[in-house]
């Protein structure tokens, strides 16, 4: 099997470029919203950074323990968002100065199918095989990226902010019968989440402003058509 990641134009549909770096299939895939880079993960168990400018690998990031099955940039941070078969979701830095691994969240019980930033929230959705769909607050691990160029802050309040938890489980969402692979949330309408999983149904939820409770808010979805080829 190749392990080749294509860049293509959809318009003209034709095959602008490919990278080879890999040793595995590749599984996600991600552009940065400004940057000529796009990140992939794959069953290596390795993240690499890719400028498709420069047309060459420019970083890779090693910690899973796991087959990598999505990854996504920050919208706004120098950030990585990343999931694995090991059961856990990562939080990444890929700034030169201070690369690596950042936060480690966990509690999924098996493969973590997906994950993803909210588009202006300080939140993290993620959907695993274990059947549950999980939604982080990480506000505290945006006010030390803050803090740590920030003047404001006294020593009694930069020691409490640093000795805090970076990330906590803010809802869990159960209702699917068989594995989630996916979950995402609305773009705009700030406490709907979509999610979709082997039992062939798509639901949609709303956060209730609760900790840890969501409520099955608007559509099942089932379909017999859709299967699992994981």
């Amino acid at each position: 099997m190749r392990k080749v990641i294509q860049l293509w134009d959809y318009r003209m549909g034709t095959l602008i470029d490919q990278f080879e770096h890999h040793h595995g299939p590749v599984r996600g895939v991600h552009f940065h919203r400004s940057q000529p880079l796009f990140v992939s993960g794959g069953d290596d168990h390795k993240i690499k950074v890719w400028n498709y400018m420069l047309r060459r690998c420019m970083f890779t990031l090693v910690g899973h323990f796991g087959k990598i099955r999505t990854v996504q940039f920050h919208y706004k941070y120098p950030w990585i968002v990343s999931t694995s078969d090991d059961h856990s979701i990562r939080i990444w830095n890929w700034e030169e100065e201070s690369r690596g691994c950042i936060c480690v969240l966990t509690g999924h019980t098996s493969s973590v199918m997906s994950a993803s930033f909210h588009s202006f929230m300080e939140l993290i959705l993620s959907a695993s095989s274990d059947k549950i769909i999980r939604v982080w607050d990480i506000r505290v691990l945006v006010s030390k990226t803050k803090a740590r160029t920030d003047t404001w802050l006294s020593p009694t309040e930069r020691y409490y902010l640093e000795s805090a938890t970076d990330a906590s489980l803010k809802f869990v969402i159960r209702g699917h019968r068989r594995g989630v692979n996916w979950a995402a949330f609305h773009s705009s309408l700030t406490k709907i989440i979509v999610s979709g999983a082997d039992d062939h149904h798509v639901k949609i939820w709303r956060m209730n402003d609760s900790p840890f409770e969501c409520e099955y808010w608007c559509w099942n979805i089932e379909s017999e058509s859709h299967y699992s080829e994981l």
